[in-house]
């Protein structure tokens, strides 16, 4: 039998928006949800037909795929393999309980449905400062972290070797006690069980019944060249352990670059100031400056002028996704003599003279007292 239009089945037309989408899902799902249609085959089913209907138009992936391609998109492995709609299989509505949650603060059903709470680990953050250099070329760091890893003795059980670990009479192995009052649902932590969903014969003396205990685990990371302050690396599965089996969370490593005391970084390319000498700034030559790779020679024109930008191509920074390498932007300053003795201060006195009235040799000086005298001559009109 072929299925039906899923915006038909939520009562949507195709350019419904998703906050639309949202509250006709949870409009329908109330309405059919089994937990409130107990015994009812037909309201069990319609409900797993809504249910499917909001996974695919609730994802903006899913919905253009089947907005192109209608129920053809997901068979023979579209999305999740042949095996339906994560979550969706062997007649759980776990995803309903979520979204219904956002309602009334919990599910319908009295004391939980035999599920065991589990609980994947929590995401961790370590923060990896480098230098410059390390970033530019790549490192493999190693690392010392702390963080709640599978106890050992009791492999994560939280039971001693040979005791009992029964399901929670209490809350049936949900981990959360549901009290009805009227229409409305209240939700709490089981007291019996605390929220494992378990009862312990003989809780583990190493983890205390929790089943994960606080250590130091050592890890090597390997840093990609290129990267830069404020960069992650996420290392799968070395977060904390999960509860009661459940998988671990992630490691993301934030980078931080030191500050380097020659170069600033600035995207792929590096800047640096060069000093050089009057005489080189009139005169003109050739200098050595560095590079991350060494020294390269850089060649200074004659006149050349305080803050001018010369640039050597490829001296920068190649990016972690591959490409060219950025460019060393090279700033000369022009460094003013200091501690003259009286010869050095006479020969710079004739030079001085020598210019004196001659605006060919200075024409900045020039332009800018002929401007300021015709600034104050206009004042005066």
């Amino acid at each position: 039998m072929s299925k039906r239009d899923y915006y038909e089945v939520l009562g949507l037309s195709k350019g419904a928006s998703e906050q639309e989408i949202k509250r006709a899902y949870k409009r329908l799902a109330a309405k059919h949800h089994p937990d409130k249609n107990q015994g009812s085959k037909e309201a069990e089913e319609k409900f797993k037909e809504i249910k499917e209907a909001y996974e695919v138009l609730g994802d903006s992936e899913k919905r253009a795929m089947y907005d192109q391609y209608g129920h053809q998109a997901f068979e023979q492995g579209g999305f999740g393999g042949g095996g339906g709609f994560g979550g969706f299989g062997g007649g759980g509505f776990g995803g309903f309980e979520d979204i219904f949650s956002e309602m009334f603060g919990g599910g319908f059903g009295g004391g939980g449905r035999g599920r065991q709470r589990v609980v994947r680990g929590d995401d961790l953050q370590y923060n990896l400062e480098i230098t410059l250099e390390e970033a530019v070329r790549g490192v493999k760091k190693d690392i010392r972290i702390q963080t709640l890893a599978e106890c050992d003795s009791c492999h994560g059980s939280g039971a001693e070797a040979g005791s009992k670990v029964e399901t929670c009479p209490s809350c049936h192995g949900s981990g959360r006690i549901r009290r009805q009052q009227g229409f409305f649902m209240t939700e709490q932590t089981c007291p019996t069980c605390h929220g494992t969903g378990k009862k312990i014969e003989k809780p583990c003396k190493s983890c205390h019944g929790d089943g994960r205990v606080h250590k130091t685990k050592n890890l090597s990371v390997t840093i990609p060249p290129g990267v830069d302050t404020g960069n992650q690396l996420r290392l799968s599965g070395e977060g904390a352990a999960g509860e009661n089996g459940a998988p671990a969370g992630d490691l993301y490593v934030v980078i931080h670059v030191k500050e380097h005391d020659i170069f600033v970084r600035d995207g792929s390319n590096l800047y640096c100031e060069v000093p050089i000498s009057f005489t080189m700034a009139a005169l003109g030559g050739e200098i050595e400056v560095p590079t991350l790779d060494g020294r390269v020679k850089l060649k200074i024109p004659a006149e050349t002028q305080t803050g001018k930008l010369f640039r050597v191509r490829g001296k920068g920074v190649s990016s972690p996704r591959g490409g060219y390498a950025g460019d060393l932007i090279c700033k000369v300053i022009i460094e003013t003599p200091v501690s003259l003795n009286e010869e050095q201060k006479e020969l710079l006195r004739k030079l001085e003279e020598s210019l004196e009235g001659t605006g060919k040799n200075r024409p900045k000086h020039q332009g800018f007292f002929d401007g300021v005298k015709k600034f104050f001559d206009n004042l005066g009109k």
